[in-house]
């Protein structure tokens, strides 16, 4: 018999967010991978629970090394809980290499629920929630966060992302010029913890607020674009707005297809407009 892979959500704040099986996992776990061991502890310490198994770290610069002697654990039958700083293993956080692994090895893959900055961003964000996808970290360097945002500009669901506090005006200032300054975001701050901050309004007026310093882990949300405001409405406006998603990496049937959405017409209109220019 195989083993079991748990991926257990940590606080991303108080303690007392912890999720109620996550003691138990911790005491019960043949092996704990951790992302950091003497945050680990510190939690142990906490939560007042002695992990009974074997403890490794298991974080950004060893899980490609490390992912095939967990495998082996997992295939011997061993139980192996894995936990990161923060949150959910795998969201932006070391998880989804061992997870795929297991998976690819039939291994049973189960979670912890519990705390996630991305959820509660959005929840207190005051965005839709309805529809939504997260972006994780924006890239540093600024052509290539440029590149990413101009692909992101015509997208309609509401927008995470999550930044480093010296990078936020930064990253709201390139928001707001590939988005438009009127555009709706939150820019949450230390979420659940004492000092927490929830910033609304418009992308411009974040920018300027973010000019004073922002401190704390950062999550920020962002309302997408309305789909009546530049739909094309005519065969040239069709091969623009196509050529544009396709310059921004997107395959050509599925930028056709996003751009008839949002013209609410058929997909073959734009097709055609594209394929068969008058």
């Amino acid at each position: 018999m195989t083993g079991t892979l748990v991926l257990a959500a940590t606080p991303i704040g108080r303690v007392e967010d912890a999720p109620p099986r996550l003691a138990a996992e911790l005491r019960d776990a043949d092996v704990v991978a951790a992302e950091d061991t003497r945050r680990l502890r510190r939690l142990c310490r906490d939560l007042a629970v002695e992990p009974a198994g074997r403890v490794v770290s298991y974080f950004e610069g060893n899980e490609a090394a490390r992912t095939p002697a967990l495998v082996e654990s997992l295939l011997g039958g061993e139980r192996v809980l894995l936990v990161t700083d923060a949150g959910m293993p795998s969201v932006s956080d070391p998880g989804y290499r061992l997870v795929a692994a297991a998976v690819a090895a039939g291994v049973d893959v189960t979670a912890v629920p519990g705390p996630s900055a991305v959820l509660t961003a959005l929840a207190v964000s005051g965005l839709p929630v309805d529809r939504f996808c997260f972006e994780g970290f924006l890239p540093r360097k600024a052509g290539e966060r440029a590149r990413r945002l101009a692909g992101l500009a015509s997208e309609e669901r509401t927008l995470v992302f999550f930044e480093a506090p010296h990078r936020t005006e930064a990253a709201l200032a390139a928001l707001a010029e590939a988005f438009g300054g009127d555009r709706s975001a939150a820019v949450c701050r230390e979420l659940t913890k004492t000092h927490e901050e929830v910033r609304r309004g418009p992308l411009a007026e974040l920018v300027t607020w973010a000019a004073a310093g922002v401190r704390g882990e950062v999550t920020i949300v962002v309302t997408g674009a309305d789909p009546t405001a530049s739909a094309p409405t005519d065969p040239a406006g069709y091969r623009e707005a196509v050529a544009e998603r396709e310059a921004a990496g997107t395959p050509r049937k599925e930028a056709i297809l996003e751009v008839a959405r949002a013209a609410g017409v058929p997909k073959r209109e734009v097709y055609d407009a594209v394929h068969r220019p008058s």
